[in-house]
């Protein structure tokens, strides 16, 4: 029998760094997360996946390929998706890995059996649209193989078989008559069971609560105790809080509050109720003995199956379909998605934007504008400058994303995108200000940057945004030149957005000492005033920035000075 089968990793000692939730929402994708699904299990599965970064080229392109197969056929998607409602994933699997304790009731027995009728059922299922379906990935293949020896093994159609035939011994058992006894305080003196049925109770329109039996005159009170099946159903949620309000529980309170306590104990969870189940086992094992007997001989035989094995998988196919289905939207609406390349290129992206552009309401791919950008040793460290609002937070952002998305082998928001995994992402934006209590923005800032750089390594990626900037621009610039000049000689993939333009001015003179490695200055081009958010190579712009701004508002000299209302 093959190995236990992952979709998220091929080889079982890839390990990788985690990712802060504050790097996470730098770069926007905890908003993008939250729009993949309404589920928040599912929500949080996501991102603890993605949270950690492998610098694995063999695992990305390893998720990259199922991810492939899992967008490129939506039929296999919708019958997963049915697979996953079978088993119903999102809720805890309390008895799908468990063996037959010596002492099991009969409850827990008809708990287990259905728990392995779920599990061939699951088994079959993934037998099915996994051999229908065109895959190619390693993963799914990997997959198809497994599934298909557990299905083809001649225990596993023995087991089908047993099972088979203790459902179809154990079908005629739908309901429990259960006699409850008072003592002279009309509290609960015992309980016990008086018949098993095979037939459901149903709600009855004549008897309508406890209270109004209880109430009517003594020769409406049944004599003796043979039911004569005249009996009427009146049900009630023993969890439904509201029930005490109006409820039958409501009304049997207020003849007996005792009685309410002593019997239901007001069971207000699964475990209540689950003890419920235990007291009645014993009197059901007397009554069901060799029911129970033929239980536990078949499932004896299949008390190590571990259905967790398959059950598994399921949140990590909910993790591929789910961010599948949303870029699959955006698709349909124009947005370019690639499928990200691993090679020797630090990275090589092609019409890259953000995605929290595409995922903004009434955004059109016309409203949002696409740039490339690449990392090689020339381009190290981009020096990032331009007007305020120009652009500059949006593409280091996207930068960001293009990484996060592609490491969890998700569709990139490019038109293409080659890359070298990255073992982290780390981000430097500005602080909330009750971080900057104790050491003041300039201290927590440089406490901040220490501790990324002393993290990081010649894999990692820093996104950098107006570090620095919150001192005296001589204080701040000499901080950020000594910086940069620290990353360039690790080796690390830097984007540096800043509008301290004499550091980009200065890229020349810190990238004589730099060795390998170089820093480049790249712009958001502004011309008369006009954003177009596209990004050049070129000096930063300067004064010419703080011209256009003060041009629109109206604080150049000659518009504070000058009165222009004569002319």
């Amino acid at each position: 029998m093959a190995q236990k089968i992952s979709l998220l990793y091929p080889d079982k000692g890839v390990e990788g760094k985690k990712l802060s939730e504050t790097a996470i929402h730098d770069i926007g994708m905890d908003s993008i997360i939250e729009k993949l699904t309404d589920n928040k299990k599912e929500r949080d599965y996501i991102a603890s996946v993605m949270r950690v970064m492998t610098s694995d080229p063999k695992t990305v392109q390893y998720r990259c390929d199922i991810f492939d197969d899992i967008f490129n056929n939506k039929k296999l998607r919708g019958e997963i998706i049915e697979v996953f409602e079978q088993i119903n994933f999102m809720k805890e699997y309390s008895g799908t890995n468990r063996g037959i304790e010596t002492n099991a009731g009969a409850f827990d027995l008809l708990q287990r059996m259905n728990d392995i009728g779920k599990y061939i059922s699951c088994i079959e299922s993934l037998y099915r649209c996994l051999n229908e379906s065109e895959i190619k990935s390693e993963g799914l293949q990997n997959l198809k193989e497994y599934i298909s020896e557990l299905y083809n093994d001649n225990g596993f159609m023995g087991m089908k078989k047993d099972i088979a035939s203790l459902r179809a011994d154990t079908s005629n058992f739908k309901s429990i008559t259960v006699g409850i006894n008072l003592n002279e305080a009309y509290e609960a003196d015992s309980i016990g069971i008086v018949s098993l049925n095979d037939k459901y109770f149903t709600r009855s329109g004549i008897l309508t609560n406890f209270l109004d039996h209880m109430k009517v005159k003594e020769d409406q009170i049944s004599h003796g105790n043979t039911w004569d099946e005249e009996y009427n159903y009146e049900p009630f949620d023993m969890r439904d809080k509201g029930a005490s309000d109006d409820g039958n529980l409501a009304r049997a309170a207020v003849f007996n509050p005792l009685a309410l306590e002593t019997l239901l104990k007001v069971p207000d969870s699964d475990e209540s109720i689950r003890g419920i189940t235990s007291h009645m086992n014993e009197i059901a094992d007397q009554l069901l003995k060799k029911m129970v007997h033929r239980l536990k001989s078949v499932l004896d035989r299949y008390s190590m199956i571990t259905i967790t094995d398959v059950t598994g998988l399921m949140p990590e196919f909910i993790y591929y379909i789910r961010w599948a289905e949303y870029i699959e939207k955006l698709m349909a609406a124009g947005f370019s998605f690639t499928r990200p390349v691993c090679s020797d290129k630090a990275m090589d992206a092609r019409g890259l934007y953000n995605l929290k552009l595409a995922s903004l309401d009434g955004k059109s791919p016309e409203d949002v504008v696409v740039n490339d950008m690449d990392f090689s040793d020339e381009h190290r460290v981009w020096l990032l400058t331009g007007a305020n609002r120009g652009g500059k937070t949006t593409v280091t952002q996207a930068v960001g994303q293009l990484f996060f998305m592609a490491e969890g082998g998700i569709y990139a928001p490019a038109e293409s995108f080659e890359f070298t995994p990255v073992d982290s992402i780390y981000t430097h934006f500005p602080a909330d200000e009750d971080k900057t209590m104790e050491l003041g923005r300039l201290g927590e800032e440089c406490r901040r940057f220490k501790s990324i750089y002393e993290d990081a390594t010649d894999k990692s990626l820093i996104l950098l945004n107006e570090t620095f900037s919150t001192t005296s621009f001589e204080e701040g610039y000499y901080i950020a030149r000594d910086s940069v000049r620290a990353m360039l000689k690790k080796g690390c993939r830097v984007i540096y957005n800043t509008h301290m333009h004499k550091l980009a001015h200065d890229k020349d003179e810190i990238n004589e000492a730099s060795g390998q490695y170089k820093a480049e200055s790249i712009v958001m081009e502004s011309g008369g005033g006009v954003r177009s958010y596209k990004l050049k190579i070129a000096p930063p712009e300067g004064i010419s920035y703080a011209m256009d701004i003060a041009r629109k508002y109206g604080v150049t000299y000659e518009d504070l000075v000058l009165d222009r209302t004569d002319g």
